[in-house]
């Protein structure tokens, strides 16, 4: 009997003790089985989260990565507006005194520095529009010392990319990566030439993503806390992986210097812009028709939204692609190939990237029913970015100045009456002579020299048959009209 209870005895120590093996495997593959689900569920894929290779560290990554980073300095003659007094001779005299041989400067030399980065091997380069564009000389310095002059490609002010281009051998390319992937937190790295001292690598996250500044036409930036500071304009934001996700563009700062918040433009725009300038000579963009508003908290609640996302449809304009395919007012637009909508300023880069062409399904909110419509991508009308070529046929006195045709859109946001015809300027250089004529964003040019124009096709005629470098403008402004005359 005492054998027998003891068989049971050990017979009971080894079930339990298989029982809670079991229990522990069990345990693991559930809570890797939860671990999946949650992945899968957030559509965290392992691209979406950038790790070291495994033979890498990030310095071995970093170290791989900043030959493709690059100095640009760039040149420009600006010509010196003389101070009225210079008619004077005993004031000219004195003034000539202050000069060698007696010449008085007619002209300056305007210099930028800053940063680009290597796309491809053939030598094309991404940086930034306001540091190349107008620019007479540009100078582009490698890390190995090596040092080209560079053509400009193309220029794209509303997004504020250039591509320019070197020729040379063995040009180190960056391996390029996906800006859509990026996730709040993501740690990135920034690599540039801040304040002439030299190639400089920071390191932060990324602190926000889709931020408009209304800095440009075209925005979508990711911010960042990696410092970034006069200098790195032009230059790289990588992930881990050191793949480039982002061109830096900008900052927030009181001081001049970082203060922890930095902006890149998407790589995934930047490429766009760069394939469209060097296939096309100018950037294409694609075009709906409406005119898009953000949807407010209550708006969501007017409209039957869960929350306020995706785009209001304030206008649509006749004959677009948006009529045809039936597109209405007070439509929400809430995806777009597929793609969710979160504003109206998402919704404006999301038309822009899009081929002209390209068919694909526009998501909607009407009657607080969704519905889907298919819909073809149009070319947007009047496109005021042509590259570097229109560009040398431009009057010296409109250097620095962009317009385009007084439309709707313009109209309701500058609360402009219909019976006003003419270019509105959309932007303008601080040092032009539009500006020290006291021209400004916004203004509208109904006339050049006592000749009406009514959009920007008769703009760039009056231009071309310009004799002079004197010019009087009519110009309408908050209900009013006046005259300017600029001279270069």
């Amino acid at each position: 009997m005492k054998e027998n209870g003891s068989s049971k005895k050990w017979f009971l120590i080894i079930s339990a003790a298989l029982l809670i093996s079991l229990g522990i495997a069990l345990q693991g593959g559930i809570i890797s089985s939860f671990r999946g689900s949650d992945c899968e569920a957030e559509g965290l894929s392992a691209k979406a989260r950038p790790v070291l290779a495994e033979d890498e560290s990030l310095p071995d990554i970093i170290e791989r990565v900043v030959p493709s980073v690059v100095n640009i300095s760039s040149k420009r003659v600006v010509k010196t507006k003389l101070s009225p007094y210079m008619s004077d001779p005993l004031f000219r005299q004195f003034f000539e005194r202050f000069f060698r041989g007696g010449n008085i400067p007619s002209e300056r030399v305007q210099k930028s520095l800053g940063s680009g980065v290597i796309v491809d091997s053939e030598g094309y380069i991404l940086t930034s529009n306001h540091l190349v564009n107008e620019a007479d000389e540009i100078e582009v310095i490698l890390t190995d010392k090596r040092e080209f002059d560079a053509e400009i490609i193309g220029t794209d002010p509303e997004s504020d990319i250039a591509v320019i281009k070197i020729e040379g051998d063995n040009l180190p390319a960056i391996k390029v990566g996906k800006s859509d992937d990026l996730r709040l937190g993501q740690t990135v790295i920034a690599i540039g030439y801040p304040f002439g001292v030299g190639q400089t690598v920071t390191k932060g996250i990324i602190s926000a993503l889709g931020r408009s500044l209304k800095l440009v036409d075209y925005e979508d930036f990711i911010q960042t806390d990696a410092a970034i500071n006069p200098g790195n304009s032009g230059g790289a934001l990588i992930n881990t992986s050191g793949e480039l996700v982002g061109i830096n563009t900008a900052i927030v700062t009181r001081s001049g210097g970082s203060q922890g918040i930095g902006f890149a433009i998407p790589l995934d725009l930047a490429t766009s812009v760069m394939e469209s300038i060097i296939e096309n000579g100018y950037v294409v963009r694609g075009y709906i028709g409406v005119y898009p508003q953000d949807v407010t908290p209550e708006m969501a609640r007017v409209f039957g939204l869960e929350r306020a996302r995706g785009a209001l449809i304030a206008q649509v304009e006749k004959d677009t692609p948006a009529d045809r395919a039936g597109l209405e007012r007070g439509d929400i637009i809430i995806s777009l190939g597929g793609k969710k909508v979160k504003d109206s300023n998402h919704l404006h880069s999301m038309a822009a990237e899009t081929v002209p062409g390209t068919e694909l399904k526009i998501g909607i909110l009407r009657d607080k029913k969704k519905k889907e419509i298919d819909i073809e991508i149009g070319e947007r009308p009047d496109a005021d970015t042509r590259g570097r070529g229109e560009e040398k046929g431009e009057s010296p006195v409109f250097i620095g100045v962009r317009v385009k045709t007084l439309d709707d859109y313009y109209r309701r946001s500058l609360d402009i009456p219909d019976e006003i015809k003419g270019v509105v300027i959309i932007g303008i250089d601080p040092d032009s002579p539009a500006v020290e004529a006291g021209l400004k964003k916004g203004d509208v040019i109904v006339e050049i020299n006592r000749q009406e124009i009514e959009n920007r096709s008769d703009f760039m005629d009056l231009l071309e048959k310009m004799e002079k470098d004197t010019v009087v403008l009519a110009i309408y402004r908050d209900g009013h009209y006046f005259y300017v005359e600029i001279e270069s």
